[in-house]
């Protein structure tokens, strides 16, 4: 499969190298590791989040770059591919240092300890060798290596060990080396009794830790000469023939179980790992030593997120932040609401609480005779999965889109298929080849006709959101979301919806941008209006807040767009192949990056169209695979107060923020904006957390 990352040396003059991109987006996230004026847990926090992202990273993007083709016929992808390298290398060694040198310590003053064996006292080590012969030796089965046993399967991003033994077996062979697999139902972060703790604090040890202390205790009669821990990362995405096969839910059941066991693409090893031992795994899993990392500490610093859990030091943390109600909201019936104005919901700042709300009073209003919902990622406990299961169980006609290719998240929407189906709803997949990553609900009720002049019949009530309908991610990700009664906009809902279960195409839509038919070509449409407009001698502008621009026709638009003299501004958080600022190419465009407490994921298109103030809100980046290999819709604000909210709160703040902010440069660098001159240091995420947050506010209706 080609990817976005070309070599074509041409497109490096005006295009930045997507992968490079991506990792200079987690130099950002390390950078909040490194910031000492943040909580100590979230500081550790954010050194979990650039392990995630770059475990991710290589599972997909390194993955589908080294599958491209044999690298020796590829000097191009093999010169890239040194590149990335290095720079994952970097990033890793620099976020070890961090944990090492600065976190770790700083946590150890607070009385939080993470205690390696050589630092234990005798207590702590009786109380360990304990809990080694309790809960963990019984778990373990050492395999010793030889044409019996050869290597075993090792399972993506599990924790093993592999050890150097002198001597001669039970059966007097002399079988050098051994593999121990950590059970993957024990913790990986144990907290030690707190009577072990010194001067009240807490004190924990990794499982990691725990059986490197008793390795040898594995192997009586041997004698260990080394031994290290070790992971391997593996090709995670899956691939099933959507045309071939009959049952896409079954089919990827069984992908699911390969997925443990895909091309090995990097290797990690502790920083004293032998040599020979670490040649001897990269030969085992046929890496070259480029893909070799050995590390300074826990092989798999995600774990460490299980510390996080458990210290409830309130100093160590952010402080609490309790989103808002809308106010109209609150204590009304929500259809007689949305029957008199629509309603902007600005997520985590204010509550998606409303949203579950919507479904679950849908869900046992009598009035109600079908609920239409698309789902991506839901997480495994949902209460709207709940009121929809309940919604068919009443008799409801109830319809999911369900995506079942949403990375990672295949198992979870493969148990909510099962359950929809054992209540009554109508459980589908979505388009064959394209994900549906659209974020929409409908609910039709029937009505009387009513005072106001409204006549009787089926009613629309619909929710458009940029986000997914995750209640956990909708605590911590910045998103949009709009309810509304308009009967056009909800009309062409029920079309997106009608289209993606029947696959006959879509009536034309007014208000809807839908990918992938139209939305990329509205994009560069609107685009290019605002080039017109400034060739006219007009003011032209465009602001646009999404998480990725990658789609080369997308930025030539822009660049285009620039010559004419539109000013652009940019917020891209993660990936940006568009260079900025470049005389006679994109003098007038500036790109930056926010990242803050919260990770920021609204997607939101401005174009100024003459003071018409055209605002969208969207599912879609700003990528190829976005615009033409997924189901989108981007929907218009057509509320005016609304979409002065949109812009005030969605677009100026980021712009203004001089605390959170990444301006790139051409070159592919970004620069952290500071407080200059007599200027006051202005948070975006804060300044909404203030605006929203902790007590009713205005919708703006």
């Amino acid at each position: 499969m080609k990817t976005a990352s070309s070599t074509d040396p041409t497109r490096a003059n005006i295009f930045l190298d997507r992968e490079l991109s991506q990792l200079t987006f987690n130099r950002r996230v390390l950078a909040q590791a490194e910031d000492t004026s943040l909580p100590l847990l979230e500081r550790l926090r954010y050194l979990c989040i650039v392990s995630n992202n770059l475990d991710e990273f290589f599972e997909v993007r390194v993955a589908s770059l080294l599958a491209q083709g044999n690298l020796a016929e590829n000097p191009a992808l093999a010169a890239n591919l040194a590149r990335i390298s290095n720079e994952c290398h970097n990033l890793v060694k620099d976020q070890y240092a961090v944990l090492n040198t600065e976190v770790l310590p700083e946590l150890k003053k607070k009385g939080v300890h993470l205690v390696r064996h050589t630092d234990r006292n005798e207590a702590q080590r009786a109380w360990v060798k304990e809990y080694f012969e309790r809960e963990v030796r019984p778990l373990l089965t050492p395999i010793g290596l030889d044409p019996a046993h050869p290597f075993p399967q090792v399972v993506n991003k599990s924790l093993n060990f592999i050890i150097s033994l002198t001597g001669k077996d039970a059966f007097g062979r002399g079988t050098g080396i051994a593999i121990v697999k950590a059970p993957r139902v024990l913790p990986r972060v144990i907290r030690l009794p707190d009577e072990l703790s010194t001067n009240g604090g807490i004190s924990f040890c990794l499982l990691s830790s725990i059986i490197h202390s008793h390795i040898e205790d594995l192997f009586t009669g041997r004698e260990v000469i080394a031994y290290s821990q070790f992971r391997v990362t593996r090709d995670s995405d899956l691939w099933v023939d959507e045309e071939e096969v009959k049952n896409l839910r079954q089919a990827l059941k069984g992908e699911l179980q390969g997925r443990q066991f895909g091309t090995s693409v990097r290797l990690e090893v502790a920083k004293n790992c032998a040599p020979e031992l670490s040649e001897f795994l990269l030969e085992q899993f046929g890496l070259d030593k480029s893909r070799l990392y050995a590390v300074d500490g826990p092989v798999n610093l995600v774990r460490l997120a299980e510390l996080i859990d458990h210290v409830k030091q309130p100093s160590l943390r952010f402080e609490p932040f309790v989103p808002g109600m809308p106010q109209k909201t609150a204590h009304h019936d929500i259809f007689e609401q949305l029957k008199k104005h629509d309603i902007l919901l600005h997520h985590p700042f204010q509550s998606f609480q409303t949203v579950v709300d919507f479904i679950q009073v849908a869900a046992h209003d009598p009035s109600v005779v079908a609920i239409k919902q698309t789902i991506y990622r839901t997480g495994m406990h949902s209460d709207l999965m709940e009121a929809l299961m309940a919604a068919a169980r009443a008799g409801k006609e109830v319809t999911v889109i369900l995506e079942l290719m949403a990375r990672f998240d295949e198992e979870a929407n493969i148990n909510w298929a099962d359950k929809l189906e054992q209540a009554g709803a109508q459980v589908v997949y979505g388009v064959v080849g394209l994900k549906t990553h659209a974020k929409v609900a409908l609910v039709i009720r029937r009505e009387d006709a009513d005072a106001e002049g409204n006549p009787g019949g089926l009613r629309f009530y619909a929710h458009l959101g940029t986000g997914n309908y995750h209640l956990t991610t909708t605590r911590l990700y910045t998103d949009f979301g709009l309810l509304t009664a308009h009967p056009e906009m909800a009309q062409e809902v029920n079309e997106v919806f009608i289209h993606l279960t029947s696959l006959t195409k879509p009536h034309k839509l007014t208000h809807l941008w839908l990918a992938p038919f139209a939305l990329q070509s509205e994009i560069i449409k609107a685009i290019r209006n605002e080039a017109k407009i400034a060739r006219a001698g007009r003011p032209g502008r465009i602001i646009v807040k999404i998480n990725a621009l990658v789609d080369e026709s997308v930025i030539r638009a822009l660049y285009a767009a620039s010559h004419d003299g539109v000013k652009i501004d940019l917020i891209v958080r993660g990936a940006c192949t568009l260079k900025p600022g470049v005389p006679g190419l994109s003098e007038n465009i500036k790109v930056r990056s926010i990242i803050g407490r919260f990770l920021e994921h609204s997607r939101i298109y401005y174009f100024r169209n003459d003071l018409a103030h055209d605002v969208y809100l969207a599912s879609a980046d700003w990528m190829s695979r976005n615009l033409f290999r997924r189901i989108e819709v981007a929907f218009p604000i057509l509320d005016k107060a609304l979409k002065r909210r949109v812009i005030t709160e969605g677009l100026n703040p980021y712009l203004k923020d001089n605390s959170n902010a990444w301006e790139l440069d051409p070159s592919g660098h970004y620069q952290r904006r500071k407080v200059r001159g007599k200027q006051l240091e202005f948070s975006a995420q804060r300044h909404l957390m203030e605006l929203l947050g902790t007590h009713p506010v205005d919708t703006g209706e």
